[in-house]
């Protein structure tokens, strides 16, 4: 007699079953929507197209703090989650044959898709946080393209299991089955164990974006309250190309350019007419703080240099190396009250690594946006 040594593994666990993996997968369709959503909100604050850059809202003030950090502790809880949906389906990876028709093929092309571009979005969303850029490409247009490939593989994959799904979307559904009592390990274990899980990294990173949570700010690279000025540093002068000479207090200028330009020396600018607002700032890797901040208003600038109310502005940094050295905002971030050209923050001078001698802090915009080491504005025609 002959025996046949087969080399694929053998699954028996019997939580490798269409009833666990539907309802895993709510949870973890419901995280992939509220990160696309959020990051469909941070993409547009960052790079809004033509159509939308004069109509961004400046309102809520904290809009993007919300957004972002939701987005990031969002991305953050789907790792368990993914992790568990891949333990209750990847005994189908092994299944023979491994392709039974033409429909059969497509679908597990659509899986592969769907598993490749989760993990490798998460990943990716993972090592952004931590500021570590191990690759070539730019990190900004990769996620955002993997976002939609993302979702239209996840729609795709709910098209072709949609009978599936509904026949164990309930306990009770017509697909559902009673697990045997003998079974080690039960459903409802698994999921309570995946719901700690999911609750217990939230907590422990959320706090560097949810006040309320900073004491349990454990596992975040990000400790908002216990950095310079109280504030994180992103960019550093030094990384930033600015040096002492280019921001002596004695030789900096700061040039307005308009109808009427003009030049300001840094106490020539302090001596205008000062505001303090309490606004947030918030970073794409998630972490957001408060803070005070005090300024000439944005608008006062543009009025003495002649700009007209729907001027889109254009503000230079002083930076030499790294992005987002010249940023444009349009009239409802330029003409808003709250924004200003900050001076001092929570009552001291701006430090070098804050964007001494002056920076941009608006509300509901990005970080990348709150530009530091300001030399000049510019009214756009």
């Amino acid at each position: 007699m002959t025996v046949v040594t087969r080399w694929w593994p053998r699954f028996r666990g019997r939580l490798h079953e269409p009833r666990t993996a539907t309802a895993v997968g709510r949870w973890l369709a419901a995280g992939v929507l509220v990160c696309f959503v959020t990051g469909l909100i941070s993409h547009l604050l960052q790079t809004p197209p033509g159509w939308l850059a004069p109509r961004l809202p400046s309102r809520p003030v904290s809009g993007y703090r919300v957004t972002q950090g939701l987005h990031v502790a969002t991305g953050i809880a789907l790792v368990p989650l993914l992790l568990v949906k891949l333990w209750a389906v990847y005994p189908r990876l092994f299944v023979r044959p491994p392709v039974r028709s033409v429909r059969h093929a497509l679908e597990r092309l659509s899986v592969a898709v769907l598993v490749s571009a989760a993990l490798l979005e998460v990943v990716l969303g993972l090592v952004n946080i931590v500021q570590w850029y191990p690759w070539p490409f730019s990190f900004r247009p990769v996620h955002w393209a993997l976002a939609w490939v993302l979702v239209g593989a996840l729609l795709l994959h709910l098209a072709v299991k949609a009978p599936e799904i509904t026949a164990h979307w309930r306990k009770d559904g017509p697909g559902s089955r009673e697990l045997p009592a003998a079974d080690a390990g039960d459903r409802r274990s698994l999921l309570l164990g995946m719901g700690a899980a999911v609750g217990t990294v939230t907590l422990l990173t959320a706090g560097q974006s949810a006040a309320p949570l900073r004491p349990l700010n454990l596992l975040a690279p990000r400790h908002p309250d216990h950095t310079e000025q109280g504030l994180p540093v992103n960019r550093t002068a030094a990384a930033a190309g600015v040096t002492g000479e280019a921001v002596a207090t004695d030789t900096w200028r700061l040039r307005v350019d308009g109808p009427r330009a003009y030049e300001l020396s840094l106490a020539e600018l302090g001596a205008l007419p000062s505001h303090r607002e309490r606004l947030p700032i918030a970073c794409v890797e998630g972490w957001s703080a408060s803070a005070r901040w005090d300024g000439v208003r944005i608008r006062d600038l543009l009025d003495l240099a002649g700009a007209p109310a729907d001027a889109f502005v254009r503000v230079v940094s002083l930076q030499t190396r790294g992005a987002f050295s010249v940023m444009e905002m349009g009239p409802g971030y330029a003409r808003d009250p709250l924004t200003l050209l900050a001076l001092r923050v929570n009552d001291e001078t701006l430090s070098a690594n804050h964007g001494f001698p002056a920076r941009i802090i608006a509300p509901n915009r990005p970080g990348v946006w709150q530009t530091k080491w300001v030399t000049r504005i510019e009214v756009l025609p």
